[in-house]
């Protein structure tokens, strides 16, 4: 048997066909051809995403080429289905069920005051001395109300007349550095500036139950072995924080 000169032309035309299929999958970096290859996006809150998020997840994308990290920061509760969240955080409860969900640590609150503060208006003894001195505010971005402080036993107290209202809770902490008013913050904002003395912190004895802070997946079977990875990473990572 010998082939037809059709054949030949039909292998040659064949060869370039194939060849061509072929360069739609290929990639400069081979290295980027893994099972970690792909976008994942994640939701947290910008008080955990900006300091904790984004350091924990460096290594990540830095050892899997091809990975991309999509995060999402927002005080506001994200729409897991609508957003196409793969992985988040969130700090307080967590009742959805279409999430898989771990917690990871506890998140302390601290009533704070620097000590410029303290100088210029005295130490309250007491929460209502404390309310009746400058406060913070921090307004809720879900709702647009005044966050009430919490304390032990279930009390809440809504600042009436706070000296420095903000929706963002980084600049919260930095008003009660610069001394604008007294704050609650959770731990993981306040602790460097307790442990440098920049904030003194009161009436721990009146200290609220610890909030969980979680760390979620949507419920999705199978998970792809790049969110996983995240998932991974993240539970590791935010059992780390010093919420204290």
């Amino acid at each position: 048997m010998q082939v037809s000169d059709f054949g030949i032309r039909l292998l040659e035309r064949a060869r370039a066909a194939v060849a061509g299929v072929d360069t739609l999958f290929e990639r400069r970096d081979r290295r980027a051809l893994s099972a970690h290859a792909g976008t994942v996006r994640v939701a947290a809150p910008s008080i955990i995403g900006r300091p904790f998020v984004t350091d924990a997840l460096a290594p990540c994308a830095a050892e899997h080429p091809g990975l991309v990290i999509d995060l999402r920061l927002s005080e506001v509760i994200a729409d897991v289905v609508q957003q196409q969240i793969d992985v988040g955080v969130r700090i307080g409860a967590l009742r959805d069920s279409r999430f898989v969900a771990r917690p990871v640590a506890k998140v302390h609150f601290h009533v704070v005051g620097s000590p410029a503060l303290l100088d210029r208006v005295g130490t309250p003894r007491d929460l209502e001395a404390l309310f009746a001195r400058p406060t913070t505010a921090f307004v809720d971005r879900n709702n647009g109300r005044t966050w009430a402080w919490l304390f032990k036993g279930g009390r809440q107290v809504t600042p009436a007349n706070p000296a420095f209202v903000t929706d963002d809770p980084e600049a919260e902490c930095a008003a009660a550095v610069a001394g604008y008013g007294f704050a609650q913050l959770p731990g993981f904002l306040a602790a460097p500036h307790l442990r440098a003395g920049r904030l003194v912190s009161l009436f721990d004895s009146l200290a609220p139950d610890p909030w969980p802070l979680y760390v979620y997946r949507a419920q999705r079977s199978p998970v792809p072995a790049r969110v996983r990875l995240v998932y991974d990473t993240l539970l590791e990572a935010m059992a780390a924080i010093d919420s204290r």
